[in-house]
């Protein structure tokens, strides 16, 4: 896969698989985990058949033990292998076609629908089972169902039907197959940069290859579609520096070329307007979700984003801030004893504050479906939310942005000395990965790793909500001195 989507990315695996590049960090072991998880899962599908239960690398044994399965006649063979011009495939499920000869093979996936890299690997593996010498009369692709509601997973999976597409991937593949192999027994081969880099996937070698771009070049353009970056890297604009002044741009795009030309940070005379929905007492809220391939608590689905911690500063009159925050603990469902203390933060509140609040929109209307019986004030709440993100993308830019409006980009610029690089938990990403392994393998972790884990969980929310604290201050600040 790595090698039809670009030689040199192949080369560089094979010939450098010590490569740092190639390092598993916590995020991609989550995801091989939770593929792990799947799979098990999704043999439970097929009832009788044989795992070939060996070392990933223990290439010999494991073609035997596939052979000697096959002979017996299993009636389905879990993480089947098979080697034909010099590739090695590992099949999820094999199974024996019940009504016609042959067999079904079946490639399972995280995702909820299938994806046209999935047809490739299939394709993949069903040419080299064939040139194996077995007949595959039907190929699969085994997804998640987000329709699969807990407590009923009868209906978790969805088996594709994806023969008639992946049949036609398979003229070619000889050919390709065998350009591989002629490449890997030569030199590193020379590869062009180009839209392969990150598609389907993220060449993990981007910086071998890639240049580091210039401070605020043009790419950094806020929304600029590829197309009218291409005019203007065409017309010789290399940097934001270069931009003419009459050059039409979109209005935030344009605000961010007068911030990063002059070198200061621009203001529109709008914003004190814009703040006005800001009435106080508030609250600044932020959401740490868990979205489950599995779902495990009633109503929920495949990747339902699930709230399981908040933190919530309230502001009174007076300006004195109060903390109110909650974690999860444990694999129960912890939607009724979160909103209980959610509702108690929120009741003073005229105004709550969030970023990119569509997101505790969702996360409200989650716990009202979860939580029926304070489905009514979870819901006033969201009547209540007032969005910080788009109140600084169309009245406020700083050069430091580089672009982007999330709360990690803003608030080191407009909050000195306020910023996640101290953090254990630097995102959302990694937080959510860790809250899941909190709430549901917590009970493997020493007492300290455990508490210590909690600690940077609530760390990280934390700054999330006092950053929007100090954050709405210094837009203030920023009104009055622009007015």
């Amino acid at each position: 896969m790595a090698g039809l989507q670009c030689h040199k990315q192949l080369w560089w695996r094979v010939h450098e698989p010590a490569a740092p590049e190639l390092e598993i960090d916590r995020q991609l072991q989550a995801r091989f985990d939770r593929g792990h998880r799947i799979g098990e899962r999704a043999r439970a599908q097929v009832p009788g058949g044989i795992l070939i239960d060996l070392p990933h690398d223990a290439y010999e044994e494991r073609l035997a033990r596939t052979r000697e399965a096959l002979a017996q006649g299993a009636p389905a063979v879990f993480e089947a292998a098979f080697r034909a011009d010099g590739v090695f495939v590992s099949v999820d499920i094999l199974e024996r076609m019940r009504t016609e000869r042959g067999f079904c093979l079946t490639e399972v996936k995280s995702t909820t629908s299938v994806k046209e890299p999935h047809l490739t690997d299939v394709a993949i593996q069903a040419h080299v089972a064939r040139r194996s010498g077995l007949e595959v009369a039907r190929l699969e692709v085994m997804h998640l169902n987000r329709a699969c509601t807990y407590p009923d997973l009868s209906n978790l999976f969805v088996r594709a039907d994806v023969t008639e597409p992946v049949e036609a991937r398979q003229r070619g593949l000889p050919g390709e197959l065998a350009a591989l192999g002629a490449m890997l027994a030569g030199p590193r081969p020379e590869v062009a940069t180009g839209p392969h880099c990150t598609s389907p996937y993220e060449c993990p070698f981007m910086d071998r290859c890639w240049a580091p771009l210039p401070a605020h070049h043009v790419g950094t353009l806020y929304a600029m579609k590829q197309r009218a970056l291409a005019a203007l890297d065409e017309q010789g604009y290399r940097t934001i520096f270069d931009l003419p002044p009459d050059l039409a741009l979109a209005v935030t795009a344009d605000r961010q070329r007068r911030a990063v030309q002059a070198g200061r940070i621009v203001v529109e005379p709008t914003l004190a307007r814009a703040l006005e929905a800001c009435a106080p007492p508030m609250a600044f809220l932020d959401f740490e979700t868990v979205g489950l391939a599995i779902p495990a608590w009633n109503g929920c689905h495949p990747y339902d984003a699930v709230p399981v911690q908040f933190c919530c500063h309230v502001e009174d009159a007076t300006g004195r801030v109060t903390e109110h925050a909650w974690l999860a603990d444990g694999p129960a469902d912890p939607r009724p004893a979160l909103a209980e203390r959610l509702v108690a933060a929120c009741a003073g509140a005229r105004t709550i504050a969030a970023y990119n609040a569509r997101f505790e929109r969702e996360c409200l209307q989650r716990l009202a479906d979860g939580v029926p019986h304070l489905a009514a004030p979870l819901l006033q709440i969201a009547t209540r939310l007032v969005d910080l993100l788009p109140i600084v993308r169309n009245h406020v830019y700083h050069p430091d942005f580089g672009g982007r409006f999330s709360l990690k980009s803003v608030l080191p610029a407009l909050v000195p000395g306020l910023g996640y690089g101290g953090l254990a938990i630097g995102d959302g990403a990694m937080a959510s990965i860790e809250l899941e392994r909190l709430l549901f393998r917590g009970d493997e972790m020493a007492p300290a790793e455990r508490e210590g884990l909690r600690a940077d969980l609530v760390g990280y929310c934390r700054l999330d909500a006092m950053g929007m604290v100090k954050l709405l201050k210094r837009l203030r600040e920023l009104s009055v001195d622009h007015r």
